[in-house]
């Protein structure tokens, strides 16, 4: 390889052609002085001593600074292959991490043909998801999803899980235990619809995923003024009328939730065991164009259907009453209307 051959491979590291011209002229020499190097490289001796400087920051070469004259030596090859070599597996995992999320980025709206495609966009939503996940599926994929599940829970994200299917009310309990925070059963084959932190939404006819050749689309979509519907859809139409199979144990606290929904779960769990709970909500009184405020109690009852016993009186409600100072007060989520309080996160101790 010839000494600009040479030149281009190191101007893909940032040197600039100067700077090139400059090294190369004390990695023959070895060791010289400034004045030496400048009438190799043909710049001037300050120039020299400035880009010297940053060669040295870089590991390409040694400032004797301490003696004098000043004299400039050029790190041995190997040692700066090495510094380049571990600069570069450095940058591997962020470079591969920013690859994937630009690979897995996910379209406002799509329709999607395939059902490995499906399988894949459904393992992605439930790695992103931060806050709630609903999710109806064929007992037929509750393997191959198994460890994703799992995982998403241990993240502390509310997982409600209902498998249809006539074959679903007889998955045995045990293949259960920590795929979801609450699981239930409903013969009828449904679609596979999953929800994640009310903004990313994915449906798929049953039978796109029971059968791999079926003549069928999926529809993804990223929307948070339309996932809210798919939500509802799920509490409305399907969970209500499904078997409760399973309810994992509350989450450990204290804990602060920005998802309200999980909030409430949590809170109906403890109660359902007789705990007394107290909850701090930052927010604000409905109805009010006040700043953010915020009301502490203990929770003394709750309204809810994502497990048994339901204490709901419409199947999306979720809600929670604390004595504040002796004065009871409704706390419900974001958009709350019926409620005295929208909260924006809860703490429950």
């Amino acid at each position: 390889m010839d000494g600009r051959g040479l030149g281009d491979l190191l101007e893909q590291f940032g040197l600039s052609e100067k700077e090139i011209d400059t090294y190369l002229a004390i990695l023959e020499r070895g060791e010289a002085k400034a004045s030496e190097i400048a009438d190799e490289a043909d710049v001037s001796k300050r120039y020299v001593y400035s880009i010297s400087e940053e060669l040295d920051e870089r590991g390409f070469v040694e400032v004797k600074d301490h003696e004098v004259p000043t004299k400039i030596r050029a790190i041995a090859p190997e040692d700066v292959i090495e510094q380049l070599s571990g600069t570069l597996d450095t940058m591997e995992p962020e470079l591969e991490r920013r690859f994937t999320s630009t690979e897995e980025s996910i379209k406002q709206f799509e329709v999607i043909k395939s059902r490995s495609t499906v399988l894949k966009r459904i393992e992605t939503l439930l790695e992103r998801a931060e806050e709630e996940v609903t999710l109806i599926l064929p007992p037929s994929l509750l393997s191959s999803l198994r460890a994703t599940l799992v995982e998403t829970v241990e993240r502390d994200v509310m997982v409600l899980l209902l498998l249809s299917g006539p074959e679903a009310e007889n998955t045995p309990v045990e293949q259960l235990d920590g795929i979801a925070s609450a699981v239930r059963s409903w013969q009828a084959r449904a679609p596979m619809i999953i929800t994640v932190d009310a903004e990313f939404g994915l449906i798929a006819p049953n039978e796109m995923l029971s059968a791999s050749n079926a003549d069928a689309n999926a529809i993804s979509l990223v929307q948070r003024q339309l996932v809210p519907v798919i939500v509802g859809s799920f509490f409305g139409n399907y969970w209500p009328i499904a078997t409760e199979l399973y309810v994992d144990e509350p989450i450990e606290l204290p804990i602060t939730f920005t998802s309200f929904r999980h909030a409430v779960l949590q809170a109906a769990l403890r109660s359902n065991q007789g705990e007394t709970l107290t909850a701090v909500a930052t927010g604000r009184t409905v109805g009010s164009e006040n700043d953010t405020e915020t009301i502490e109690g203990p929770v003394v009852s709750v309204r809810q259907g994502m497990v048994k016993p339901a204490t709901n009186s419409f199947p999306v409600e979720s809600a929670f009453t604390i004595d504040d100072d002796g004065e009871s007060v409704s706390v419900g989520g974001s958009g709350a209307f019926i409620e005295d309080f929208e909260a924006e996160t809860v703490r429950l101790e």
